[in-house]
């Protein structure tokens, strides 16, 4: 994956870093295929906000969040993601394929 960390009226230290990171590790779990994620930082007076772009094979997630807290802001940020992801996922499987195996097993 190829994670591309910006920040903008702040210095990205490399604890923000592996922290965000860390948090789009979760991402894996859902998807081999992850591409590319483009997360940028930024501060304005004292709201403290993250988006991500992640860009996965066929689709492309966007999430954005603010708090008070970086860290914070973080971790909405990655739930919000978690959440489109396991969406999309539900949409794609085929649940006709479940059916059918679960009729076979019961003889209907």
């Amino acid at each position: 994956m190829n994670l591309n960390i910006s920040g903008r009226h702040l210095e990205v230290t490399p604890a923000i870093r592996d922290y965000v990171a860390d948090k789009l590790g979760r991402v894996k779990r859902h998807f081999d295929q992850v591409i590319d994620a483009q997360v940028i930082m930024q501060v304005e007076k004292l709201v403290h906000k993250v988006e991500v772009s992640l860009h996965v094979s066929g689709r492309d997630f966007h999430a954005h969040a603010e708090d008070g807290n970086m860290y914070a802001a973080i971790d909405m940020m990655a739930d919000k993601l978690d959440r489109q992801i396991v969406r999309h996922k539900e949409k794609n499987t085929d649940h006709h394929a479940e059916d059918a195996a679960k009729r076979q097993v019961s003889g209907l």
